[in-house]
């Protein structure tokens, strides 16, 4: 690669870092400072990881809600301080009765970007049909009465005062609703919130949202229920079957998150534990052992990436894992959290819309942004993610926690779509094999790779690296921008000699980790 298109590559000239939270006492992180400071109130009021990460990202939606929501699908995993990690999985769920006239594939055999086949007016994409059965709700309240030790009620404070103060746009909130505009113009829901007066909000503007604060209201003072069982349930459904969707009230109250202990690999010294089948964690196990095998410790160098491209290649196999049209998805929009309070307990949450502003159809009754989930699913039949009755999603989420000697270690994770295993697979490895301190590891230059095989390289990773990828591929340079993304965004916390250590992706303007400090923050 000459030196040429290296530079060409490098659109930006500013420097971009972002600071890490240091604490023994507890750190959050997101993708927005405004719920990682959220949940650090919580530690700072004696409540445990698992209350900062459910309360961080409930507040998610009113400053950041192209990506996540109450109509939001996902995993979390806990590490407890004794080392054992289970998994919540709250991912979308299809109804009971799926309408096969409703999902039919397109005559013009269009496909999304993520290889399924579109529905005939594009069903499974946009709109009210596109959306499957929301579990966040119920996954974040079953957190919080298995791991947790506050109320739900007090994890939705913070967004409902938020919600109900209205959104302050900023220069990002301007760019994510200029590039969905199109499909928000679409909906008089969307349209009422995020473009008043028929424009695009500028930065300083604040974006009411009555609805989202009703409801939010109501689940403060019913409980989660509310949303599976009672108005709020009524009122969702009676939207969503007003646009088309097949969701009935029995399809809500029968959604139940799962819990289970996580799936384990050794990464040589260290236990790497995900969730299962339906995320990308066995990509991400496969990876990591490959690199074990091929690399394993030592510093980074041309032979530390070569190693990665080939481990990140290996996980992609089909042998590993049958490959399903989300492995092929670079454009999901997806948030990541990461907790760890005083007495060493971890969480890890990855959960998300799938696209930006998921369906781009808002349930007017609820104010809720709905989720398209379809789109996981392929219109066609005999197909490995085809539309089957109550089934539950695939995706590349991958959340991830490290343990060693009975106790978690580090809490990782990222947002990208099949961005994300290379961009967590090269977290862990520079961490614990390389042995870069969780700041710098953050900002070191990566490549991605993905299923189909092309890689490619930030153009700022040392000119030896470069040359030793392109004899194994062929190289895209790119320069790791706010918009477009052509790399994963993790984000981690992990330890060091005096505690804790947390870094938020470093491409988010306004992502955060927030330190809980001899008790202030």
């Amino acid at each position: 690669m000459t030196p040429e298109a290296l530079q060409a590559a490098r659109v930006e000239r500013w420097t971009r870092t972002k600071p890490a939270a240091r604490s023994a006492h507890g750190i959050v992180t997101s993708q927005h400072y405004a719920a990682s400071e959220a949940g650090l109130a919580v530690l700072s009021e004696g409540g445990n990881a698992v209350d900062a990460a459910v309360t961080t990202a409930f507040t998610l939606q009113t400053a950041e809600p192209w990506m996540s929501g109450l109509g939001a699908c996902g995993y979390m995993l806990v590490g407890e301080p004794d080392g054992q990690v289970e998994t919540i999985e709250f991912t979308g769920r299809l109804p009971a009765v799926i309408d096969a006239n409703t999902y039919p594939p397109d005559p013009s055999g269009a496909l999304f970007f993520n290889g399924n086949a579109i529905s005939r007016d594009h069903n499974n994409i946009r709109g009210f049909p596109a959306a499957a059965i929301p579990g966040c709700v119920r996954g974040f309240d079953q957190a919080l009465t298995r791991y947790g030790t506050i109320s739900f009620a007090r994890a939705l404070t913070p967004a409902l005062e938020r919600a109900k103060a209205g959104m302050t746009v900023d220069w990002h909130t301007t760019l994510a609703i200029a590039l969905a505009e199109q499909n928000i113009r679409k909906d008089p829901g969307m349209s009422s919130v995020f473009l008043p007066n028929g424009t695009i909000p500028q930065p300083g503007q604040i974006l009411a949202m009555p609805a989202l604060a009703a409801t939010l209201e109501r689940l403060v003072e019913h409980g989660a229920d509310e949303f599976y069982r009672g108005q709020i349930a009524t009122d969702l459904v009676a939207d969503l079957q007003a646009g088309g969707n097949g969701i009935t009230k029995g399809d809500l109250r029968n959604y139940a998150p799962l819990t289970y202990p996580s799936v384990t690999s050794m990464c040589g010294g260290y236990q790497l534990h995900t969730a299962g089948h339906t995320s990308a964690g066995a990509r991400l196990h496969e990876t990591i052992t490959q690199f074990t095998n091929r690399h394993g410790d030592g510093p980074v160098s041309p032979e530390f990436f070569t190693a990665m491209g080939h481990s990140i290649a290996a996980g992609f196999e089909d042998a590993v894992k049958p490959a399903v049209p989300a492995d092929f998805d670079t454009k999901g929009s997806t948030t990541q959290i990461n907790a760890v309070d005083a007495q060493g307990r971890f969480v890890s949450i990855t959960f998300t819309l799938f696209n930006r502003f998921g369906a781009c159809a808002l349930s007017p009754r609820t104010g809720i942004i709905l989720n398209n989930g379809m789109a996981w699913f392929d219109a066609r039949a005999g197909r490995t993610t085809s539309m089957l009755p109550n089934a539950y999603a695939h995706s590349n989420m991958c959340p991830a926690i490290i343990t060693k000697d009975d106790a978690p270690v580090m809490a990782v994770g990222a947002s990208g779509a099949n961005m994300i295993v290379p961009a967590v697979a090269q977290f862990i490895a520079l961490h614990l094999c390389a042995n870069l301190d969780v700041e710098e590891a953050a900002h070191r230059p990566r490549l991605h790779l993905g299923p189909e095989g092309k890689m490619s390289v930030d153009a700022d990773m040392m000119p030896a690296e470069i040359a030793a990828l392109e004899r194994h591929w062929r190289l895209t340079p790119a320069q790791t921008t706010v918009m477009p993304r052509p790399f994963g965004s993790p984000s981690m916390i992990g330890k060091d000699a005096n505690g804790f250590v947390g870094i938020p992706d470093t491409s988010y303007p306004a992502a955060y980790a927030a330190a809980y400090l001899n008790g202030s923050s």
